[in-house]
């Protein structure tokens, strides 16, 4: 007697599909890359004020918003995210020359700790869009909507 090939259980040598609302493979990686291209324009462009940081993540959303919505969510959050912390990078540069150089005692402590901040940040948001999680970040303006 022959069992019907649809009441056999699955092996566990066999993959299960990955849930419906996952994100596809490609479409991880190029949200993973958005995360990733901010920290390749800071390490590229750090003497000139960063300003890369927000190449990467503006030049993917722009080319995949239209065709990968999971891309577009994680570029856009990589794009407000930089934003973000170029203001608060702008807010501190003025009061150290507001206040000629005397706000150095804070401003300096202070951008440390956002520096740090910023790549434990980034880096924990490229792991998370990898795995095809949406991340936000904590305390970030969305400007870009």
């Amino acid at each position: 007697m022959s069992v019907p090939p649809e009441s056999v259980p699955p092996s566990s040598s066999e993959p299960t599909p990955p849930p419906a609302d996952m994100p596809s493979p490609e479409q991880r990686q190029w949200a993973m890359l958005a995360h990733l291209s901010a920290l390749l324009g800071c390490l590229l462009t750090g003497h000139w004020f960063g300003v890369g940081v927000f190449i990467g993540p503006l030049v993917i959303w722009l080319l995949k918003k239209e065709t990968m919505p999971f891309v577009d969510d994680q570029a856009k959050e990589a794009l407000n995210f930089n934003i973000t912390m170029a203001i608060i990078s702008v807010v501190l540069l003025l009061i150290t020359l507001l206040t000629l150089g005397i706000g150095v005692i804070l401003t300096i402590p202070a951008g440390i700790v956002i520096g740090i901040a910023w790549l434990v940040l980034v880096i924990m948001a490229t792991i998370k869009s990898n795995e095809g999680e949406r991340y936000r970040y904590p305390f970030c303006l969305r400007l870009i909507k």
